[in-house]
């Protein structure tokens, strides 16, 4: 399914005005445009980190300048029944570290607890403020042919990504300026004050004025442009694990020349087991040794909470559907893709005799390692996959293949459909904000359904349009579409 197309090569309605301009300008202005936005991105230096034969490499953001564009209704579907998921884990989350209800009432087999690479006994007894323990997560979404879209997976440890929803869409602004004038766009430059928002709020009481710190791993981290593009427009220190200290009053402090200085909430960037070396790893050189003791003292404030990742697990993922019904009372707005559990026998031998016509997943990667697409692969690739299955079954998943929806691209070739997922932010506190649209992610290649961009993958600006109409006039000069841009918000 083309998301922008219909099956007779009609522009869909949401999509009308884009491919109008994109008709009336032509191929060669298109082409121009799109260097324009590759030199602004050049520019502004908005870039991602590759791990190489050992080496860190930073490229350039890889973008494609033809947005994808959803329309506003479905939309408000899709972000109840994310902000309807989020709400649900949290309380699942909450109960695993206390009552465990969930093990209690047989909903959720104790043997997979028991075998979770991310549940950490050293929270057990927490109870974090608002019962929230993943406060900002990225929902993968994906559409198949039936137009329907469906959840591919969760992610709720340190999700990233958000920073290039933000820069797309300066970029696209730029690009299509005269587009912003003609619907109504939703806009999303608003996540950082509502992140800014969320984090003041899991201040210690009776904080007025909290310090917010974005703890990062440092400039060698993947995603370190987007920690500090963060820091900055929340007006947060970016700090690393040496800038923090733990005091004998277990709270946290931050060095600075003038002395320590208290911080009261941290959004860290840096994985469970590297965050305090008292508690987890003791060769860790990235966390603050005490953190832990300060932050069940509820002198300090963690986003993504440590252990949340508990419930960012490709086989917890199957039994999402019932938490929801457990804990909400509610059947799931958004549909998870059917997945066969390789821990039980039956599924597993399922998976075992039909693995070339599956995806297949390990439990805990994540960036899209370890997945093996069954009609891809070689005999060879195979018979190692029903090996590891057979090892570890609680550490695969099984899935169909699904024919992901496309959007036109431009491409060497000219504009040709290529596959799309999509990952909205989802932040959680007091209240639920959800990012509208998300980061679209493109796998660049023909026929290809790898849209990582550590791995050959581009995205796309993401529109959620409520309204379209036409101005007054012709398509709108260089100059028009300069002062528009100026004075829009997107």
């Amino acid at each position: 399914m083309d998301e922008l197309i219909t099956p007779g090569g009609e522009p869909r309605p949401a999509a009308s005005a884009l491919m109008r301009l994109i008709d009336s300008i032509g191929e060669p202005e298109l082409r121009e445009r799109q260097q324009l936005a590759e030199l602004d991105i050049l520019t502004m230096g908005i870039t991602f980190t590759v791990y190489s034969e050992g080496q860190n490499i930073d490229r350039a953001w890889p973008f494609d300048i033809i947005p994808r564009v959803i329309p506003g209704p479905e939309w408000n579907q899709i972000s109840a029944g994310l902000s309807q998921r989020l709400r649900a884990l949290n309380m699942f989350i909450d109960d695993l570290y206390n009552d465990q209800r969930v093990i209690a009432d047989g909903v959720f087999p104790a043997e997979l607890l028991d075998a979770s690479a991310n549940y950490r006994e050293q929270c057990r007894g927490v109870r974090p403020k608002h019962g929230v323990w993943a406060h900002i997560s990225g929902t993968d979404l994906v559409r198949d042919d039936d137009g329907e879209m469906y959840v591919l997976e969760d992610n709720l440890r340190v999700p990233s990504g958000v920073s290039y929803v933000i820069e797309n869409r300066g970029v696209t602004k730029r690009a299509f300026a005269e587009l912003f004038e003609r619907q109504r766009i939703r806009p999303v430059d608003s996540y950082t004050e509502e992140l800014s928002r969320l984090l003041a709020s899991l201040a210690p009481d009776g904080v007025a004025d909290p310090q917010v710190a974005v703890l990062t791993p440092g400039i060698f981290n993947s995603a370190y442009f987007e920690h500090s593009f963060l820091a900055e427009r929340m007006g947060a220190e970016l700090v690393e694990g040496a800038d923090l200290v733990v005091g004998d009053d277990d709270c946290v402090y931050m060095k600075t020349i003038a002395g320590l200085e208290r911080v009261d909430v941290i959004y860290r960037r840096i994985d469970d087991l590297f965050l305090d070396p008292e508690v987890f790893r003791e060769d860790s050189m990235l966390g603050v040794p005490g953190l832990m003791r300060a932050w069940k003292a509820g002198n300090v404030g963690l986003a993504n909470a440590p252990g949340a990742g508990v419930a960012d697990d490709k086989v917890v993922y199957a039994w999402v559907p019932d938490i929801i019904r457990y804990y909400l009372g509610e059947e799931p707005m958004i549909r998870n893709v059917p997945t066969y559990r390789t821990m039980y026998d039956d599924e597993r031998r399922h998976v075992i005799e039909n693995i070339g016509d599956l995806v297949v997943k390990p439990a805990n990667e994540s960036g899209g390692y370890g997945i093996l697409i069954g009609s891809r692969a070689t005999r060879d690739e195979l018979d190692e996959a029903v090996a590891a299955i057979e090892a570890d079954p609680r550490n695969w998943v099984a899935q169909p293949i699904i024919s992901l929806s496309t959007v036109p691209t431009l491409v060497e070739g000219g504009i040709e459909p290529r596959h799309v997922d999509l990952r909205p932010f989802v932040l959680t506190g007091e209240r639920s904000y959800v990012t509208p649209g998300g980061l679209t992610r493109v796998a660049l290649p023909k026929d290809s359904l790898v849209v990582n961009s550590s791995q050959g993958g581009g995205s796309k600006d993401t529109w959620i349009v409520d309204a379209s109409f036409a101005p007054p006039g012709g398509p709108a000069t260089q100059q028009q579409r300069q002062q528009q841009v100026q004075g829009s918000d997107g």
